[in-house]
């Protein structure tokens, strides 16, 4: 499996579990919300929450990296 392709895999894979972690917490707390709006609040939500994966061409290969609000700088995986 290349670089790309696990960043491309772990991007949707966090994205999809923090979307519906988040979906389901909307849900619970707020639940006369319609489903559109909730579907709307999560994913903007996610946007900003989810980590970004990138798969960056160096001199001795691809190299996976990842950049995340919570954690200070790009981490190298």
């Amino acid at each position: 499996m290349t670089a790309k392709s696990k960043a491309f895999l772990f991007n949707f894979l966090c994205f999809g579990l923090i979307f519906i972690t988040i979906r389901l917490g909307i849900n619970y707390f707020f639940p006369e919300l319609e489903r559109l709006t909730a579907s709307i609040i999560s994913g903007v939500v996610t946007l900003f929450l989810s980590p970004r994966f990138a798969a960056i061409q160096a001199d001795s290969g691809e190299k996976l990296f990842m950049k995340w609000i919570f954690i200070k700088g790009i981490k190298q995986l």
